[in-house]
């Protein structure tokens, strides 16, 4: 897709977000369910994804670990943002690798320590891009995907978060 392209393609849908933007709040959702043993199963809308407990948990390394999800979730959201953004900014970016990877510390995970925060500690996004793109131009690229990358924003925002439930 060249820059123009996505700008007709977006045009109609800024112009309706600027004079109304109720119309730009989307709410996603996601559901799954509780399976046998220790998994929850994901309907991605492409394919169903188990979950199960890592095998630094416990588990045996055949499920999905909704860790690895978030980091995946992380590296699709950042690659198409990026790739948006080169094409807005008519940069040539031929291929390349998006990889993302974290650190938990399971302490925290299985109560071993309470004093262990649960979750990634840290969490670092590599690009390793085949571009002829100049320093300037891979700084502003970098930057306004970072800005604009939905998973890297909320990660780094903590958005407000609300449990719920319900016995039947």
């Amino acid at each position: 897709m060249e820059s123009r392209e996505l700008r007709e393609l977006q045009r109609p849908l800024k112009e309706r977000y600027r004079e109304d933007p109720g119309s730009a709040v989307v709410t996603l959702s996601a559901s799954g369910t509780l399976e046998d043993g220790v998994t929850c199963s994901v309907e991605t809308g492409r394919a169903l994804a188990v979950a199960g407990l890592h095998p630094a948990a416990g588990g045996d390394g055949t499920l999905l670990c909704s860790g690895d999800m978030l980091l995946e979730a992380l590296v699709a959201c950042a690659g198409v943002t990026l790739r948006s953004v080169a094409t807005a900014l008519g940069l040539d970016v031929r291929g390349g690798t998006v990889s993302a990877e974290g650190d938990l510390d399971f302490r925290g995970t299985l109560a071993v320590d309470r004093e262990t925060p649960v979750g990634f500690r840290a969490i670092r996004l590599r690009f390793e891009l085949d571009t002829g793109a100049s320093e300037e131009d891979m700084a502003t690229l970098l930057r306004l995907t970072e800005r604009y990358c939905v998973v890297l924003q909320t990660l780094a925002s903590s958005p407000e978060l609300t449990v719920t439930s319900r016995a039947g």
